[in-house]
């Protein structure tokens, strides 16, 4: 019985006639009353395996079921193919087809449809080469993820989905609960939280971090990889209400070494890319972003530009470039700003440090100035910002200050706190947004086109 083979293994074979099985979905099927070329792909490649099939040798019934979306298996002997293109095709001797894609109804039948169409049916959008490449990446980069750390004696470490506590201090969370929303306990004319499954009010997690911290303190180095989820009503292209997060915490770590692990992974990352998913990242090339490849290999070979947040402002004054949003020292920058500092100005990626405390979290460290933090962000061509970190406070009384300054709720932090007062010891970490590393990686221009179902306000279907 013929073995079954993934068209990755098949198109790699040397062609010595042997009887092999391929299992996929049609592509494409054309020819005439002599001869039929079948185009059949597993989702191990972008690239199809050509099946050749004699229509006198067929039923014509079964012929017919092998349309275009059709799921086939299909045997025959492996030859080297008459035609250019591929190496190897198939002689087909058998075919079974599993599902009949009705050509009238298979929203599929045709190439070339809009991004835009394609997110209207996302349960079936894997099954083009768009996406079959991003999310065969998507996989590759995620793998390389846990490998980096792995490989420099990092644990994984599974941080809550449901918290008490709001990392980020901005309030736009997902509310988890069990009370019934019509009808909700009250006490003291506020919704009394103390009869819901918890307890207390909860919410779905916008980042690991603080409990990430609790690993770093205990293990050294620790690492989480998890959804993280945003309520922000923001229906641009880049933002999603549920993500993936990658964030590393590292005790003993000041601002310096937080730099150079995001830096050394950021290239390790992009090598990877570039070393296993060459045919993918080609195809996006052509057919996405012309420079993509070009862009890629300059960030393995570019040294990233360090400076403060300070005289990035002073670069962007002296510019005279007209930005949409104003610059001046104190206030966010916006992408367009990031953006200016890394394709025009340096040419490279741009890691900024030592912000405004005013417009950080309130778990930053202070630098002895009383007017900055010792945060950085690491900003990209095309992106801008991809990661986000800091050295954090480890003095209790400095957090404990920042948290009533910026009118956080100290009983949901107390544990937080009390980390500080048991063998504190300097720390930091980051943040890096795994879908904003695939918009960089695959050079997709639109977030909701890296991630398999993504999440938007108004849009749950799938």
């Amino acid at each position: 019985m013929a073995k079954r083979l993934y068209i990755k293994e098949l198109l790699s074979h040397d062609p010595k006639g042997q009887d092999v099985n391929v299992k996929g979905w049609v592509r494409t099927k054309r020819g005439n009353k002599n001869v039929a070329f079948i185009a059949v792909n597993d989702g191990s490649t972008i690239h199809n395996i050509q099946v050749v099939a004699d229509p006198s040798a067929f039923d014509e019934e079964l012929l017919k079921k092998v349309s275009t979306g059709a799921a086939v298996s299909i045997t025959g002997s492996l030859v080297e193919s008459k035609g250019s293109g591929q190496p190897v095709e198939i002689q087909a001797a058998n075919i079974h087809v599993y599902g009949t894609a009705d050509p009238e109804t298979y929203p599929l039948q045709k190439k070339g449809h809009s991004l835009e169409f394609l997110r209207e049916i996302a349960h079936l959008r894997p099954r083009t080469n768009t996406f079959g490449a991003v999310f065969r990446i998507r996989h590759a980069m995620a793998f390389a993820i846990h490998k980096f750390f792995n490989d420099k004696g990092f644990f994984y470490l599974h941080t809550p989905i449901i918290t008490g506590s709001d990392a980020e201090g901005a309030g736009a969370m997902f509310r988890v609960t069990t009370l019934d929303a019509k009808n909700p306990p009250i006490k003291e004319g506020k919704v009394d939280f103390e009869e819901d499954f918890f307890g207390k009010e909860t919410n779905l997690t916008v980042s690991g971090q603080l409990e990430g911290e609790m690993g770093a303190l205990a293990l050294g180095l620790i690492y989480t990889f998890g959804p993280t989820f945003r309520a922000e009503n923001s229906n641009t292209a880049r933002h999603l209400a549920e993500f993936w997060m990658i964030e590393p915490e590292m005790a003993f770590y000041e601002l310096t070494d937080n730099m150079d692990l995001a830096e050394e992974m950021l290239k390790y990352l992009v090598t990877y890319a570039l070393e296993n998913c060459k045919d993918d990242l080609e195809f996006l090339n052509k057919m996405y972003e012309t420079t993509l490849l070009e862009k890629l290999n300059s960030i393995v070979t570019s040294e990233f530009e360090r400076l403060p947040y300070t005289r990035a402002v002073e670069i962007l004054q002296e510019s005279k470039q007209k930005f949409e949003f104003p610059v001046s020292w104190g206030t966010d920058l916006q992408s367009e700003h990031e953006r200016y500092l890394v394709e025009k100005h340096f040419k490279k990626p741009v890691i900024l440090f030592d912000y405004p405390k005013e417009i950080k979290a309130f778990y930053m460290k202070q630098n002895e100035d009383g007017k900055t933090v010792r945060a950085m962000d690491v900003l990209f061509p095309g992106i801008g910002e991809i990661i986000g970190g800091s050295q954090r406070e480890e003095d209790h009384a400095r957090l404990k200050n920042r948290i009533e300054e910026m009118g956080i709720a100290e009983d949901t932090l107390w544990w937080y706190l009390e980390s500080r007062k048991f063998g504190t010891v300097p720390h930091a970490g980051f943040g890096l947004g795994f879908e904003r590393l695939m918009l960089f990686v695959t050079g997709m221009a639109n977030i909701r086109d890296v991630i398999p179902f993504p999440r938007t306000p108004q849009n749950a279907e799938f």
